[in-house]
């Protein structure tokens, strides 16, 4: 099976948002997934977009996995992207879709001169930490993730 990354086009933030509700019932906490398709639409399609996604793609126009991602700053680093979610669907996992998808954005990061790539992963998702620290991931467990919701 041959998979093809690419940017994502509005008409597949369902297909993307299905993606992420894969991923919120793996993660058990489905009932935390409060956007929706049309949401996803409006937030990053148009003239001020708030994030970028990448798709992988099967030969038969299934979406596979996903990579949604922004730009941010760091004051001690500079420009970064931040990788929000990487999601493989389950049935197409062992397959280098996540490891294509970090590439390409790997990619993206270089051309768009950021210094730094960042994103998070649960400590107890032994599958994910080990395909990152695979990869050459840093992970760095002094950090700890702080929330307000206003």
């Amino acid at each position: 099976m041959n998979i093809h990354i690419r940017t994502a086009t509005p008409e597949d933030m369902p297909a993307v948002w299905g993606l992420i509700r894969e991923l919120a019932i793996y993660e058990k906490a489905p009932e935390q997934v409060a956007t929706t398709p049309e949401q996803m639409v409006r937030d990053g399609f148009g003239e001020k977009s708030l994030f970028r996604c990448l798709v992988a793609e099967t030969d038969d126009k299934h979406i596979a996995g996903i990579a949604l991602y922004y730009f941010g700053y760091s004051t001690w680093k500079g420009k970064m992207l931040y990788l929000d979610d990487l999601v493989v669907s389950e049935s197409y996992r062992r397959q280098n879709i996540g490891e294509k998808l970090l590439m390409t954005l790997k990619e993206i990061a270089i051309a768009e001169k950021a210094q730094q790539m960042r994103w998070h992963v649960l400590d107890w998702n032994m599958p994910a930490i080990r395909f990152y620290e695979k990869i050459g991931a840093e992970l760095d467990a002094e950090w700890i993730t702080c929330k307000l919701y206003p």
